[in-house]
């Protein structure tokens, strides 16, 4: 996919022991909040997917800022180790804050980055940031049922929203719906039916993958609202 009008690419320090990273910052007129997008482990700022749901934010008046771990920034495949992929996260928020001054500011991302992003919130928590979004939260290794990777999860003390699909191999929903159910009024599980990982859809559902993002979308406005 072609670079987007109105993109503004921004570069910032992701840690004290990594290069500069790359950010793109799409800012609609009239956005009234932000979200921090993070990718997922296999898949760049770039992706087709996050370009896609940067656009349909855009409709909604909600601007974007994509950025990547320094890893994806260097073209290997092999995810940094944990406290630098943190690291970036708590320097993409402030260049985030930084950029968009005033306008409420949520973070989150795809898969690995929306862990990354719960994770750095568990820890201490992210500045300015009001909630947590989750495009697919990884909450275990395919055909490895687990909820070991959601206990941080009692350490965030903001709003989380988890968008999943019934058919996400990463996330067994007999097990995510008691996580969620748990963390109260602070967590709010939207499920996608039919959809997988990727949020893809099969044709005989009878919807197509672009009317699935622009449900995750309006989702989205709505719950930041």
């Amino acid at each position: 996919m072609g670079r987007i009008p109105g993109i503004k690419e921004l570069t910032f320090e992701a840690s004290k022991s990594s290069d500069r990273v790359g950010g793109l910052l799409l800012k609609p007129e009239g956005a009234f909040c932000a979200l921090l997008f993070a990718h997922g482990a296999g898949a760049g700022m770039r992706h087709p997917f996050m370009e896609k749901m940067s656009q349909k934010f855009a409709v909604h008046r909600i601007a974007t800022f994509r950025y990547q771990f320094p890893y994806m920034e260097k073209g290997t495949k092999r995810p940094d180790p944990r406290p630098i992929l943190i690291a970036t996260v708590r320097s993409a928020v402030r260049k985030a804050v930084e950029e968009l001054p005033d306008i409420a500011v949520f973070a989150g991302g795809k898969s690995m980055g929306g862990r990354m992003t719960s994770l750095a919130a568990a820890e201490s928590p992210l500045e300015s940031v009001k909630g947590l979004v989750f495009f697919g939260f990884p909450l275990h290794s395919a055909g490895a049922p687990s909820t070991e990777r959601a206990e941080h999860l009692k350490k965030v003390n903001v709003p989380m929203l988890f968008l999943q699909g019934t058919r996400d191999s990463l996330a067994d929903l007999s097990l995510l719906k008691p996580v969620c159910s748990n963390l109260g009024s602070r967590a709010t599980l939207h499920i996608v039916e039919g959809a997988d990982h990727s949020f893809h859809v099969p044709k005989k559902s009878g919807r197509t993958d672009e009317e699935v993002l622009e449900e995750l979308a309006g989702v989205i406005a709505k719950w930041g609202e």
